[in-house]
């Protein structure tokens, strides 16, 4: 189980970590500049990273999920683990939601502005990822 946390903990770190530096260092210059290349030029190379971190996310929570807190479907929001781990999902259906969105609407026009608020909101949702993790291990903070 050891290596399994360590697996979502470091993919976590990509994941966040990655879409920290996009949205503090790479949007404002692409923002400033008006130009979507300085996005592109990110996204081609911390796809290789960010899309298997992810994955990799998804599948550990899930295997941690039967561990931790296996009658999850039963809705017991008394259970610590429970709460935190709903919540959890439902920020990986906005978080992919808002993804296909960007790959499939936004990406093509090729426009900053739009795609920016798309970016923040990743980067947001992937904070509080990192928060409800802590929340999650350390005995809760919601």
């Amino acid at each position: 189980m050891r290596l399994i946390i360590i697996l979502h903990i470091l993919s976590a770190t990509i994941w966040t970590g990655g879409h920290l530096v996009l949205t503090m260092a790479f949007l404002p210059a692409a923002w400033k500049k008006n130009d979507f290349s300085v996005i592109e030029s990110f996204e081609s190379r911390y796809e290789k990273i960010g899309i298997p971190s992810l994955l990799i996310l998804i599948a550990t929570g899930i295997y941690m999920t039967t561990i931790y807190s296996p009658d999850i479907l039963s809705f017991d929001f008394s259970r610590h683990y429970t709460k935190h781990l709903l919540l959890k999902y439902l920020l990986i259906i906005f978080t992919l939601m808002l993804a296909i969105h960007a790959r499939f609407f936004l990406i093509p026009k090729r426009s900053i502005k739009p795609l920016a608020l798309h970016i923040l909101m990743i980067t947001i949702l992937s904070v509080l990822f990192v928060i409800l993790g802590y929340s999650t291990r350390s005995g809760g903070i919601l």
